[in-house]
């Protein structure tokens, strides 16, 4: 199924246009396989999976359908794990249906063919389920106990890969505690032996000093495979970051989105339009280090986001216990609720998504789920991790929000109880049957209803958990979301990845389909606007702007690029208003301030303009662009010390940029530093050989010196990269004449 699903999608567009934390992973995978193995930060999404991706690019290169397969046969190897744990636990009969249920269910197919994490996600939950039934399997014979380091590892890893995994470590812990706690307690084949009246214990003390206190092996032996795992997470993050990090540095930032009065349950990004992954570390540490005024450490960061939501958790009591059903609502229903590209828009190239897709669904999954806890009630003595493992994993998903993928690592520990269930109604269904084909063969007997069938754990109340089993059905399957709406937005990711490819007339043609499917978008028509810009078409990009705002009139970044393309227009003072309209909802944006002051520059407001640049400097101390602004702008006001400093250090920013070593070497020709202003057009050359102007400046620097015949080469030089400048004509003719 998996590979039929890869096959099918490998043709269309979503296959190589990575979107979302898909591209970041590719780009960061890329970035390890070029030999970046430590990084420079704190993680700030789980590492995993990139690192995964890292060493297949490394050995067979970036190779996105060898990805894809790799990733059917981890999926595959997943229902083949949990077919085991739900056989162990109870029946091969329900190990059989429950491999089969991951192997079809459609969210499972459509993740495993994403470059995502789920499909780790899955496989370690999986073998963490398969390791747990192993040791309730054999916990009465005394055996296994080496599955608690390999649990250890296992749950290490998935934390690696999802990181509000690392509740389920504390019910494990608390598991492997209680099981050696009550194993302790079993009586020994001798405690049963009766001592005559007149025994007596000779010496009570060197008795109390003989019982030595118990160590928790099975912790120890988990907390040792954890370890092995996350501790090279924890000292790598600690010698990147200074700080005590065990996995990752979100996790206050996701509170907050999810926890906040304007969350909805679902994925809000911290400034609207800005949800992609490049913008959440940036845009949580400015504002945080805005609101406080200093510069913060990830962990303060973190702490920071943390706070708001918990005082907005604390102020707003009621408005936070509705927005928490809404979360749990979200949580059980049917409906897959997108991060960057929806199942139902994939659906639409692949049949394995379509067929499975019409049962193979959480809406399905979760009354089944129902009847299997129904049914395993009885066993809850050996089998209360597997709820506390459940309960505490939803949990910690409604504590934060609800994405389809950030759900998923659920399904498994859904199926195992689905499975029992599927068994128990096949059972009630085949007795039932069997009943009317004896009361066919003899009429006078009665008819027995569902109350009076074994039922097989069903019991008496087969009735009762019928109608329990229908209002979760309808519950779980009650629309909430709208479905064209994910398939728009993914419309609309799918064109922000062509256009980051340099496909634009395809990544125009994506986001007028999200503007087809939801005509009230407001990122739809602004990022339609950035790719028209892009294609030259300037008054439909500003129109598109336009558009986009009067949908969402507080939208910062469709202001930003409004004004970016007036000021392409030569709409200097337009531009202006909108590009301060954006710095009141991004205050201290370098990119603002940068741009705002190249408009005023514009309109002749130098000042302003310098002003401008300044903050824009202040903002990023490291953007050569702001300084090589400041620069222009200071050399136009004759304070040229300032400039030449400003160019100086915008070089050393970025030593590859020729144009800054050209401007400053035209700013030292007009103030006579001559020997000055030919080194500069020299490395300018050596950086940009296919200069003209630059040609041009060399030969009158050279010129201005005498040496009239390494100035008409460089004169020549320029007309031979275009003819068409004047200047160097005209310069070359007078140092042509000077020679003669």
């Amino acid at each position: 199924m998996r590979l039929l699903h890869v096959w099918q999608m490998h043709a269309t567009p979503y296959f190589a246009a990575l979107m979302g934390d898909s591209r970041g992973y590719d780009e960061w995978a890329r970035r390890i396989a070029g030999g970046e193995w430590i990084g420079r930060d704190v993680f700030y999404q789980a590492p995993l999976y990139p690192y995964l991706l890292g060493v297949i690019y490394a050995v067979a290169g970036r190779h996105l359908l060898l990805v894809r397969i790799i990733q059917a046969i981890v999926g595959s190897t997943s229902c083949v794990l949990i077919g085991y744990a739900a056989a162990r636990l109870f029946s091969k009969r329900a190990g059989i249906v429950a491999g089969v249920m991951l192997a079809l269910y459609a969210p499972a197919v459509f993740f495993d063919g994403l470059l995502q994490k789920s499909v780790l996600d899955v496989f370690f939950v999986c073998a963490a389920l398969l390791l747990i039934a192993t040791r309730i399997e054999a916990r009465s014979a005394g055996r296994a106990r080496g599955t608690y380091f390999s649990l250890g590892l296992v749950m290490g890893a998935l934390a690696l890969t999802r990181e509000n995994a690392l509740v389920l470590i504390i019910v494990v812990l608390a598991w492997s505690l209680v099981t050696e706690s009550q194993k302790s307690e079993v009586k020994s084949p001798n405690s049963n032996i009766r001592r005559s009246p007149n025994s007596k214990i000779r010496n009570p003390q060197s008795a109390i000093r003989n019982r030595k206190p118990r160590i928790p092996i099975a912790a120890a032996l988990f907390l040792a495979g954890l370890a092995v795992v996350l501790a090279p997470v924890v000292i790598r993050n600690a010698y990147v970051g200074g700080g005590f990090y065990i996995t990752t540095s979100q996790a206050g930032p996701n509170f907050y989105i999810g926890n906040n009065p304007k969350a909805d349950g679902t994925y809000q990004s911290l400034r609207f339009g800005r949800g992609a992954p490049e913008y959440e570390r940036q845009d949580a540490t400015e504002l945080a280090e805005r609101a406080l005024g200093r510069s913060l450490t990830p962990g303060e960061v973190s702490s920071y986001w943390t706070d708001k939501a918990l005082d907005f958790v604390t102020s707003q009591p009621w408005a936070w216990a509705k927005l928490m059903a809404r979360k749990v609502a979200l949580l059980c229903n049917a409906t897959e609720v997108l991060d960057t590209e929806s199942q139902e828009a994939h659906a639409e190239y692949s049949l394995p998504l379509r067929v499975l897709g019409v049962v193979g669904h959480f809406g399905v999954l979760v009354p089944l789920a129902v009847v299997g806890l129904v049914v395993t009630w009885p066993m809850r003595g050996r089998l209360w991790v597997l709820y506390a493992l459940t309960g505490a994993y939803a949990a910690s998903v409604v504590l934060f929000y609800v994405f389809a993928r950030y759900r998923y690592p659920l399904v498994p520990m859904l199926i195992v109880f689905a499975a029992v269930g599927t068994t128990a109604i096949t059972t009630v269904i085949t007795e039932w049957i069997a009943i009317h084909r004896k009361h066919g063969e003899d009429e006078n007997k009665p008819v027995h209803t569902v109350d009076h069938l074994p039922a097989r754990g069903l019991g008496g109340n087969a009735w009762l958990v019928a109608s329990a089993v229908a209002v979760t059905a309808i519950v779980c399957n009650w629309p909430m979301l709208s479905k064209t709406l994910m398939r728009a937005v993914t419309a609309m990711n799918l064109g922000v990845a062509l256009q980051a490819d340099g496909r634009v007339t395809e990544a125009i043609a994506s986001y007028d389909r999200a503007i087809a499917l939801e005509p009230d978008y407001a990122p739809a028509y602004n990022n339609l606007g950035t790719a028209l810009r892009a294609s030259g078409r300037l008054t439909d990009a500003a129109a598109a702007y336009q558009h986009a705002l009067s949908l969402r009139e507080e939208y910062p970044e469709a202001h930003y690029n409004l004004a970016n393309a007036l000021t392409d227009q030569g709409k200097a003072a337009e531009a202006a208003d909108h590009f301060r309209v954006a710095l009141q909802a991004i205050p201290g944006s370098a990119d603002v301030h940068n741009n705002l002051g190249i408009a005023l520059m514009a309109e002749g407001r130098r000042d302003e303009a310098i002003a401008e640049f300044r903050a824009a400097a202040a903002a990023d101390p490291d953007a050569a662009r702001a300084h090589r602004n400041l620069a222009d702008a200071l050399a136009s006001a004759h304070r040229n010390d300032e400039a030449i400093a400003e160019f100086h250090l915008a070089a050393k920013l970025a030593p590859a940029d020729g144009a800054i070593r050209y401007d400053l070497g035209s700013l030292l020709l007009e103030l006579d530093r001559t020997e000055e202003a030919i080194q500069e057009f020299r490395v300018s050359l050596t950086l940009n050989p296919r200069s003209a102007q630059t040609h041009n400046n060399l030969g009158i620097g050279l010129a201005t010196q005498g040496r009239m015949d390494d100035a008409i080469a460089e004169f020549r030089a320029a007309l031979a990269i275009d003819p068409q400048l004047a200047d160097a004509r005209r310069n070359l003719q007078m140092a042509l004449g000077a020679r003669r």
